[in-house]
C-alpha cells in the first residue's frame, strides 16, 4: 500500500508541474519506449477526468430529458445534433476558449483535450440513461411514488440501479471511444499552429504518420495492458456488482463472477466501513430531502413563489434566446465566405458519407446481434469475450490504419472501401455493447419460461430475445450512426507517411477545412452533418423509439 500511496503521489506531482508549467502547445515527442508510462499516465488522467465529467452530465441531462415534458423533445433535438457533431468541429471553439482563460498555462491545452475526449464519449450514456427512465416498469414507479421517495432516494434506490446494467456498458464502449479519438485530441493542427500534447494519442498518431512499425507495436502493447488492467480491477467488478439490479422474482443460474468483487465483500474493513460511512451518510441525506420535500410543497403553495418561478423562467429563456441569436447572427455572417460550388461540394459529400454510414451500420448489426445475446447470456463466454471485446474496441483504428489501408490499396480496395472499414471498426462496438447489456437485462423467469414450455430457438428469438434487447439495441443504433459520422472525419481523410489520403466525402471536407483553417467551409459541414443526423433520427430512430417504449416495455 505504501508503494501504491507514493506512486500516486508521484503521479499527482508530475500532473500538476505539467498542467500549471507554461503553455507547450508544439511538444517534441519522443519515440522511445522509455517514453510510453509518463505518456501513458498524462492519457489516462485524461480519460478518466473525461469520463467522470461525461458520467456526472449523462445523468444530469437524461433525467432531465426524461421528466420534463416541456423540455424533453428539445433536449433530444440538441442531444442529436450534439452528437452527431465531430471532434474536430467542436476543436476549434473548445481549445480557443480554454487557452483564452488559462493562456499562461498548460492547463488550457490540458482542459481542452479533456473537453474534447468529453465530447467523443458522453452522448450515448446521456441516451442510455435517458431509454432506461423512459422504459422503468410502471409498478415500481408506484412503489416509489406510495412510500413518498424523494427524488434523491428516487435517484438512488430506484432509477440509478435499474439504469445500471444499461450505464455500465456504454460507459465502456463510451471509455473505448475516447481511446478511439484520443489521437485526434492530443494531436491536430489548427490554421496555422500545430498542436501536439504529450500522451499515448500523441505518440501513436505520430508514430503511425512516420511508419514506425515498432513505436506503433509498442504503443498498442501499452495501451492494452492499460485496458486489460482497468477491465479486471474496474469493469468486471462493476459488472457483477450490477447484476443484482436485474429485473427479475427468479433468481438466475447464472451469475458474473468477480474475484475482486469477492475479497470486497468478505473484506471486514470494507464492511466495517459502509456501516460506519455509508449507511449513516444514506440515511442521513435521505432524511434531510424527506423533510426538504415536505418544506417545498408548503412554499410552492404560496402565490408569490409561484410568482418567483414563473419570473425565472422567463429570463431563463431570455438569456437562452438572447445566446442562441448571437450564435445564429454570428455563425450566418460566417457563412458568407461560402460559394456556391463549395456548397453544392459539401451536399454531395453529405450524400457519399451517408451509403457509406448505412453499409457500415448495416455489417456491424448482422454480426454484433447474435455474438452480443451469446456473449450476455453465457457468463463463461462473458469472461473471456469481454475483455477481448473491451481491447479490440479500445485500441484506435487510426493506429492500425495505415497496415490496413496498405494492404487494401494493394489489393486493388479503394480508399473509399477503406473509410467504410475505419468507420466499422469504430462504430461497431456500440452497438455490441448495447447488446449484450440487453441480453443481460433479460429477466431470468422469462427464460425460465421459455424453458418451461420448451421454446424452439426460433420461437425464443421472437417472443423473449429480440423484444428484451430491442430498447438496447436501438440505443446502439443511434449512437453507432452517430459515431460513423464522427468516425467519417478520420476515415476519409488521413496522413500517411506525408501524403494525404482521401476519398470525397463529408468528413473528407471537415478534416481539409480544418487542416486548411477554412472555418467558413467547416461551420457548413459540420451544420450540413448534423441536419442529416437529425433527420434520420426524427424519420426512423424516434418512431422506433416510441415504439420500444410502449411495445417492449416491462410494465
Amino acid at each position: 500500500m505504501a508503494c501504491v500511496g507514493l506512486a500516486a503521489f508521484y503521479g499527482i506531482v508530475q500532473i500538476g508541474r505539467l498542467w500549471l508549467g507554461q503553455p507547450q502547445p508544439n511538444v517534441v515527442l519522443s519515440m522511445s519506449p522509455r517514453a510510453l508510462p509518463r505518456y501513458a499516465l498524462y492519457s489516462v488522467v485524461r480519460m478518466g477526468l473525461a469520463y467522470l465529467l461525461s458520467l456526472i452530465f449523462a445523468i444530469g441531462y437524461g433525467y432531465i430529458a426524461a421528466y420534463s415534458r416541456r423540455l424533453e423533445p428539445l433536449l433530444i433535438a440538441v442531444l442529436d445534433i450534439l452528437q452527431s457533431i465531430p471532434v474536430l468541429s467542436f476543436l476549434p471553439g473548445v481549445m480557443l476558449a480554454m487557452t483564452a482563460l488559462f493562456h499562461t498555462h498548460q492547463l488550457g491545452l490540458e482542459l481542452g483535450a479533456i473537453v474534447l475526449i468529453f465530447t467523443g464519449q458522453v452522448w450515448n450514456m446521456a441516451f442510455s440513461f435517458y431509454s432506461s427512465l423512459k422504459s422503468l416498469p410502471r409498478e415500481l414507479t408506484e412503489a416509489s411514488s406510495v412510500y413518498h421517495f424523494s427524488r434523491v432516494q428516487r435517484l438512488l434506490q430506484l432509477e440509478l440501479p435499474y439504469a445500471a446494467i444499461g450505464l455500465i456498458w456504454n460507459s465502456m464502449v463510451s471509455v473505448a471511444g475516447g481511446w478511439f479519438f484520443l489521437m485526434a485530441c492530443e494531436m491536430f493542427v489548427l490554421g496555422s499552429r500545430d498542436f501536439r500534447l504529450p500522451g499515448l494519442g500523441s505518440y501513436l498518431q505520430t508514430a503511425a504518420s512516420e511508419g514506425r512499425t515498432g513505436a506503433i507495436l509498442w504503443g498498442l502493447a501499452v495501451m492494452i495492458a492499460i485496458i486489460v488492467a482497468t477491465d479486471q480491477l474496474i469493469w468486471r467488478p462493476i459488472i457483477a456488482w450490477s447484476d443484482r439490479f436485474k429485473f427479475e422474482q427468479v433468481e438466475s443460474e447464472r451469475r458474473v463472477h468477480s474475484p475482486l468483487l469477492h475479497i470486497l465483500r468478505q473484506s471486514s474493513a470494507a464492511n466495517a466501513l459502509g456501516r460506519m460511512s455509508l449507511a449513516p451518510l444514506t440515511e442521513r441525506l435521505y432524511r434531510r430531502e424527506a423533510l426538504r420535500t415536505a418544506a417545498r410543497q408548503q412554499v410552492w403553495q404560496t402565490a408569490s413563489a409561484n410568482r418567483l418561478n414563473t419570473v425565472l423562467r422567463i429570463v431563463a429563456a431570455a438569456i437562452a434566446l438572447a445566446v442562441v441569436g448571437y450564435a445564429a447572427l454570428q455563425a450566418m455572417h460566417l457563412l458568407r465566405g461560402v460559394n456556391a460550388v463549395q456548397v453544392s461540394m459539401v451536399l454531395r459529400g453529405a450524400g457519399a458519407t451517408l451509403l457509406r454510414v448505412i453499409v457500415a451500420l448495416a455489417l456491424a448489426t448482422a454480426w454484433t446481434v447474435p455474438v452480443g445475446v451469446a456473449i450476455g447470456s453465457q457468463p463463461r463466454l462473458a469472461r473471456v469475450a469481454q475483455p477481448l471485446a473491451q481491447i479490440a474496441a479500445s485500441v484506435p483504428a487510426t493506429a492500425l490504419f495505415p497496415v490496413l489501408l496498405l494492404l487494401l490499396l494493394k489489393s486493388g480496395a479503394g480508399m473509399g472501401t477503406a473509410a467504410i472499414l475505419l468507420m466499422l471498426l469504430g462504430t461497431q462496438w456500440y452497438v455490441l455493447f448495447n447488446v449484450v447489456a440487453g441480453a443481460m437485462a433479460i429477466p431470468g423467469d422469462m427464460k425460465e419460461v421459455a424453458k418451461l414450455f420448451r421454446f424452439s430457438t426460433v420461437q425464443r428469438w421472437r417472443t423473449i430475445i429480440l423484444p428484451g434487447i430491442f430498447p438496447f439495441l436501438l440505443t446502439g443504433l443511434i449512437t453507432a450512426s452517430g459515431g460513423a459520422w464522427n468516425a467519417s472525419i478520420i476515415a476519409e481523410y488521413f496522413h500517411l507517411r506525408g501524403q494525404t489520403m482521401q476519398t470525397f466525402g463529408l468528413g473528407e471536407q471537415i478534416s481539409a477545412a480544418t487542416d486548411s483553417g477554412h472555418f467558413a467551409v467547416l461551420l457548413l459541414a459540420t451544420i450540413v452533418m448534423a441536419l442529416m443526423v437529425v433527420t434520420i433520427n426524427r424519420l426512423v430512430w424516434r418512431p422506433l423509439f416510441r415504439l420500444a417504449e410502449s411495445k417492449y416495455k416491462l410494465a
